[in-house]
């Protein structure tokens, strides 16, 4: 199978004409125009129109022959040329060549029917995917889980806009997730080689251990979960406490909830020792600091009360031999991790003493794991500081 990827844009192209936009301002008229996907010269895929259930294509779906303008074809009525499938099924539209090459263009919602019954089996992989991941990351994690992108698949990211801030924010992005970004006019065949290092690797060339710090509200939750949306299994490891009946934290847990890709499994445990050190795959643990204050009042080691002094030093103690057993699981993690923190020490001191104790203790802790982190960054702002050793 031969594909050429005439545009790679979103349906009004990257910058988008008339936009006063901070991404649409960095780039040049006409850097990325609307997509457009050609197979083997014959076919070619509207770049726009997402039909709302599953079955077979439409006229309004293709256009054929190497001289097919692009855009929309409602008048076409040919049909595909003798040979070819096209199938609009949940995962997008998927192209079956004569030869058995197979093609998903994962671009607008997915529908929520099923697939028809007849051509190739609901699990068959494909060779090459062209899908909108600015927009939905995690259904490529869902492909993956499924076994419909295997280690083989030529994964190109399309449908490219001032979703994303810039073209160097793209090519991050991309690489956490195991794709690419290729230029317009790009022609790509099935017998070529994928990237590799992706999440479809056991580990590839990727950090094992991330430590990722930021303030309240800086993006840094968001940063993590973004990092592991093409993963095909993630385990969410939630620290924090059940909020009870504060409106304003539920609100805050359901939004995470909400976030996170349906596919994702959730544990909800303060013992992160125990989790690291059983645990295979790639957990997402958010986050430390929710995970330090639950110890805290585990252990009782909270400053106030009337306890003797002996009794508030062994309930520290505690607190410190947790943190020690966390590092050590850490430092021994076999599975991928992604941790989230909260950068302590940028504002004013703590006005009472408990802020004070848990601002150092937590500050120790963060120092003790990216000192045993592949990689650690700051958020600020929505921006990722990398912060290298």
């Amino acid at each position: 199978m031969k594909v050429r990827v005439e545009g790679t844009g979103g349906s009004e192209g990257w910058p988008v004409p008339g936009c006063a936009c901070a991404s649409c301002g960095r780039l040049d008229p006409g850097h990325r125009r609307p997509a457009s996907i050609l197979v083997d010269q014959r076919v070619r895929l509207a770049p726009s129109r997402q039909p709302s259930e599953a079955g077979p294509a439409t006229a309004s779906d293709i256009a054929t022959g190497p001289d097919a303008p692009a855009g929309p074809h409602p008048g076409v009525e040919e049909g595909l040329p003798e040979g070819y499938r096209l199938l609009r099924t949940s995962d997008g539209r998927e192209v079956t060549a004569p030869e058995g090459g197979r093609l998903l263009y994962a671009v607008g919602p997915p529908s929520r029917h099923g697939e028809p019954g007849d051509g190739p089996p609901p699990d068959s992989p494909f060779d090459v995917v062209l899908i909108d991941l600015p927009d939905r990351p995690e259904r490529l994690g869902d492909l993956r889980r499924r076994g419909r992108v295997t280690p083989s698949t030529r994964i190109i990211a399309v449908n490219l806009c001032h979703r994303v801030p810039s073209e160097g924010e793209l090519a991050r992005r991309l690489g956490f997730w195991g794709a690419e970004a290729v230029p317009d006019g790009t022609v790509i065949r099935t017998a070529s080689t994928p990237i590799t290092g992706g999440p479809s690797e056991a580990t590839g060339g990727r950090p094992r251990r991330t430590l990722l710090l930021g303030g309240s509200r800086s993006g840094k939750s968001e940063e993590a979960e973004l990092r592991l949306a093409a993963e095909p299994e993630v385990t969410y490891v939630a620290t924090g406490p059940s909020g009870g009946d504060d409106p304003d934290w539920l609100a805050r847990v359901r939004t995470h909830r909400e976030r996170r890709p349906a596919h994702w499994r959730t544990v909800e445990t303060t013992d992160l020792a125990a989790v690291l050190s059983g645990g295979r795959g790639t957990f997402l643990v958010d986050g430390i600091g929710t995970w330090l204050a639950a110890v805290f009042d585990e252990s009782g080691a909270w400053p106030g009360d009337t306890r003797p002094d002996d009794l508030r030093r062994l309930a520290l103690d505690q607190v410190e031999e947790r943190c020690e057993a966390l590092v050590d699981a850490w430092r021994g993690a076999r599975a991928r991790v992604v941790a989230v923190s909260d950068e302590t020490g940028l504002g004013v001191v703590p006005a009472t003493a408990a802020g004070r104790l848990f601002r150092d203790a937590l500050g120790r802790l963060n120092q003790a794991l990216a000192r045993e982190s592949e990689e650690v960054a700051l958020v600020v702002a929505g921006r990722v500081v990398p912060l290298p050793i």
